[in-house]
C-alpha cells in the first residue's frame, strides 16, 4: 500500500533539504511541488507573458512539459526537455513565483500534475498546501516552521554556498522572505497554513540532523 508524507512550511525553513534527506534514509520518492510552480514562472518570464494575460497562460499550461528525473542520486527538474534545476532558484523567479502560484488555472493544473507524480508510490511531498489542498488525506502531515530571522540566515548562507543570488545581503534576503511570508499566507487560493491534523516541528535553534531525526521519528511512528 502506497502512502504520502506531506511537509508544509514557509520559505527558508529547510523543507527541501529535510525532505531529500528523509527520502534517502527511508527510501521515499521526493516531489518538490514548488519546483512545478517555478517551472511555470520560468516559462512565463521567458515568453514575456503578463499575469493578467490569462488566455496566454492557459494556453502555455497546455504546451509545457515538466519532469523530475533522478540523475546521480539527485532529482533534476526539466522544462520542455531543458535542465532548469538552477534556473528556477534565481532571484527573478523567487520574486515572481508567489504571484504566479495564486493564479487559479495554474494551481489547478499543477495540483493535478503533483497528484499524478505521486500515484502508486511512497512519496514525501513538500510545499505550502500539500496537507491542506493537494493531499488532504496524506498518511503523515508535518508543518515545519522557524523564526523569520533564522530562515533568512539559512537562505542567505545557502545563496553564498550555491552562488545563486550571492550578491544579495542578509537584509535583502530577510525583506524578501518577509514579503514572501505575507503573500503565501494571504493567497486567495492555496494559502500557507498548518493543517489541523499536522504535527508542528519548530526547527529554530536546531541543526539539520536534529530536525531530520524528529521528522523521521514522526513518520516511522505513523507508518509502522
Amino acid at each position: 500500500m502506497s502512502f504520502v508524507v506531506a511537509i508544509d512550511g514557509p520559505a527558508g525553513v529547510g523543507k527541501g533539504t529535510i525532505a531529500k534527506r528523509v527520502a534517502d534514509d527511508l527510501g521515499l520518492i521526493t516531489i518538490d511541488t514548488g519546483a512545478t510552480y517555478r517551472c511555470v514562472t520560468v516559462a512565463i518570464l521567458d515568453r514575456g507573458i503578463k499575469l493578467d494575460e490569462l488566455d496566454k497562460i492557459t494556453e502555455l499550461l497546455k504546451q509545457i512539459k515538466i519532469e523530475m528525473v533522478l540523475e546521480d542520486a539527485e532529482t533534476k527538474v526539466y522544462l520542455d526537455g531543458k535542465n532548469v534545476t538552477t534556473r528556477i532558484r534565481e532571484d527573478d523567479v523567487n520574486n515572481f513565483v508567489s504571484s504566479v502560484s495564486t493564479i487559479k488555472e495554474v494551481r489547478e493544473e499543477m495540483v493535478n500534475l503533483q497528484r499524478k507524480l505521486a500515484e502508486g508510490k511512497n512519496v514525501i511531498m513538500e510545499g505550502r498546501d500539500i496537507g491542506t489542498v493537494v493531499f488532504p488525506n496524506a498518511t503523515v502531515k508535518i508543518f515545519l516552521d522557524a523564526s523569520l530571522e533564522e530562515r533568512a540566515w539559512r537562505r542567505y548562507n545557502q545563496n553564498q554556498e550555491t552562488g545563486i543570488d550571492k550578491e544579495l545581503s542578509y537584509e535583502e534576503v530577510y525583506e524578501s522572505i518577509k514579503v514572501r511570508d505575507y503573500n503565501d499566507r494571504n493567497k486567495p487560493i492555496g494559502a500557507l497554513k498548518q493543517a489541523e491534523d499536522a504535527i508542528l516541528v519548530d526547527t529554530t535553534g536546531k541543526n539539520i540532523e536534529e530536525n531530520i531525526k524528529e521528522v523521521e521519528d514522526i513518520i516511522n511512528s505513523k507508518i509502522h
